[in-house]
C-alpha cells in the first residue's frame, strides 16, 4: 500500500472517483449538520417568543449578530485551519498532516482564549454602539456574555469537525450534532419553564450542548484516527507551519468577520425601527439562515475538494467540480424562491410564535424580495470558497470588505431615509458589487485552466 493511500483508508478520498457522487457524499452529511444546528437555534427563538414574549425575544434578536460576528470570527478561523489539512491529505502526506493538527491545537486555542477575554472586556460599549434599547439592555447583556463565554467550546467543535471533514469524515460530526441539538431543546425548556432562568437558560443550554459536541468530537477523533493522536512533540509550534494557518486561518476569519461586522452595522439601524421590526428581521434572517444553508455547504464542500484536488496537483478536477456544485446551487435557489413567494408569512409565524400583523408582513416582504437575488449568494460562497482551497486567500476578504462597506452606507444613509425597505434592498445590491471580484478571480486563475493528468 502507497504511503497516499495508507493515510487515505477508511476516509473519504475526493481526488478520485466521480465527481458528482464525491460532492454529494461529502455535503450531505454537512448539510443535515447545519440543518441541526439551525434547528436549534430556531428552537431557541421559538422557545424564548413562547415562554418568555417578543420582549426578550428581541433582546435576543437584537444581539444575535453580534454573537455571530465573535463567533464566527473564531469558526472562520477553526475552518481555514482545516485547509491546509485537507491539502496534506490529498498530498498522502502523514508527517505534514499531523504537524498541522498540533498546530491548530497549540494555536487556535491560545487564539481563543485571548478573544473571548477581549470581547467580555469591551461588551458594554459594544452593546451601546449597537443602539441597545434600555428596556432591553440587561437580557441582552446576559444573553451575549455567557454565549461569548462559551466560544472556547464552540472553537474546540468546529475544529474539530474541519478537521475530520478535510480528511473526509462528515457523519461523525453529524451525529454529534444532532445529539447536541436534541440535548439543547431539552435543556432550553428545563432552564427556562423548569429552572426559570429567563432569557440567560437559553443560552446556558446552547453553550452546555456545545461543550458536550465539543468534548466528543476531540475524544472521537483521537480514538478513531491513529493520524491525529497527539504527542506534546506535535504540539511544539513550527514557524512554516504556524504561517500557513494564519495565512488560511486568518483569511477564513477576517472573511467571515467582514460579512457580520456588516451585518452588525445593519442590526445597528434596524434596533432603532422598534420592538416589530426587530423581531420581525430576527425571524426572517432565522429563516434566511436556512434558505441560504446549501450555499455554504456547498462552499465549504468545495474548500475541502478544491483542497483535497490542490495537494494532490489535480487542478482540471476543481474546475469540474466547481461546474457541478454550480448547477446544485441553481436548484436550491429556483426551490427557495418557490417556497418565499408562498409560505413567508406562515414561516415567520411559526419561528416567532406571534400573530401580529406588522411582525407577519414585514417578514415575509424581506422574504420574498431578498429570495430574488439569491443565485449572486451562491456564486459568492462557491467561488469564495475555492479560492481558499486553492491558496487565493486575498480575493475573499476582498469580496467580504465590499460587503462590509455596502452594509454600513446602507446603515448609516439609507435606513434614516427609506426605513425598512433600505434594509431589505442592502443585501441584493451589496451580493452583486461583491461577486465581480471573485469572478474575475476565478475566471483568471492559471490552476484552472490547467490540464493535469487524472
Amino acid at each position: 500500500m502507497s504511503k497516499s493511500n495508507a493515510i487515505k483508508k477508511n476516509m473519504l478520498d475526493l481526488t478520485q472517483g466521480n465527481i458528482t457522487r464525491g460532492l454529494l457524499a461529502f455535503a450531505i452529511p454537512v448539510f443535515f449538520g447545519n440543518l441541526f444546528q439551525l434547528f436549534y437555534s430556531l428552537a431557541d427563538t421559538r422557545i424564548v417568543g413562547s415562554a418568555l414574549g417578543e420582549s426578550a425575544l428581541a433582546a435576543v434578536g437584537a444581539t444575535s449578530v453580534l454573537c455571530n460576528l465573535m463567533i464566527g470570527f473564531m469558526n472562520g478561523m477553526a475552518l481555514g485551519f482545516a485547509i491546509p489539512v485537507a491539502r496534506c491529505f490529498g498530498a498522502g502526506d502523514k508527517v505534514k498532516l499531523k504537524e498541522t493538527v498540533g498546530n491548530i491545537v497549540t494555536m487556535g486555542f491560545s487564539m481563543t482564549l485571548l478573544f473571548t477575554v477581549a470581547t467580555l472586556l469591551f461588551i458594554d460599549p459594544l452593546l451601546g454602539w449597537m443602539n441597545i434599547s434600555p428596556e432591553l439592555y440587561a437580557d441582552a447583556k446576559d444573553y451575549i456574555c455567557i454565549i461569548i463565554g462559551g466560544m472556547f467550546a464552540t472553537f474546540a467543535y468546529n475544529a474539530a469537525a474541519g478537521i475530520l471533514r478535510a480528511v473526509g469524515d462528515t457523519l461523525a460530526p453529524l451525529g454529534f450534532l444532532v445529539l447536541s441539538s436534541i440535548l439543547n431543546i431539552l435543556m432550553d425548556l428545563w432552564f427556562i419553564y423548569g429552572l426559570d432562568l429567563g432569557v440567560a437558560g437559553a443560552a446556558y443550554a446552547t453553550v452546555l450542548a456545545q461543550i458536550i459536541s465539543a468534548v466528543l468530537s476531540w475524544i472521537y477523533m483521537f480514538g478513531r484516527y491513529e493520524i491525529f493522536r497527539l504527542k506534546m512533540m506535535d504540539l511544539r509550534p513550527v514557524k512554516e507551519t504556524m504561517k500557513e494557518l494564519l495565512s488560511a486561518g486568518g483569511s477564513m476569519a477576517f472573511m467571515s468577520s467582514f460579512v457580520q461586522f456588516g451585518t452588525v452595522a445593519l442590526q445597528t439601524a434596524i434596533n432603532t425601527l422598534g420592538q416589530n421590526i426587530i423581531v420581525a428581521h430576527t425571524a426572517a434572517r432565522k429563516i434566511t439562515e436556512i434558505f441560504m444553508m446549501m450555499f455554504g455547504v456547498l462552499g465549504s464542500t468545495m474548500a475541502t475538494f478544491a483542497g483535497q484536488n490542490y495537494g494532490a496537483g489535480k487542478f482540471r478536477r476543481i474546475r469540474e467540480g466547481l461546474k457541478v456544485a454550480t448547477v446544485m446551487s441553481i436548484i436550491w435557489c429556483i426551490a427557495v424562491l418557490i417556497c418565499a413567494q408562498f409560505a413567508s408569512e406562515w414561516l415567520i409565524g411559526a419561528v416567532t410564535g406571534s400573530d401580529t400583523k406588522e411582525v407577519l408582513e414585514t417578514g415575509a416582504l424581506y422574504l420574498k424580495v431578498d429570495t430574488c437575488l439569491y443565485i449572486v449568494t451562491a456564486f459568492i460562497c462557491l467561488f469564495r470558497n475555492t479560492l481558499q482551497g486553492i491558496g487565493d486567500h486575498i480575493t475573499p476578504v476582498i469580496s467580504s470588505f465590499i460587503e462590509l462597506a455596502g452594509k454600513v452606507v446602507f446603515a448609516m444613509l439609507l435606513t434614516p431615509v427609506f426605513g425598512y425597505w433600505g434594509i431589505i434592498w442592502s443585501e441584493p445590491v451589496v451580493w452583486i458589487v461583491m461577486v465581480i471580484p471573485l469572478t474575475v478571480a476565478i475566471l483568471r486563475n492559471p490552476l484552472l485552466k490547467m490540464q493535469a493528468a487524472e
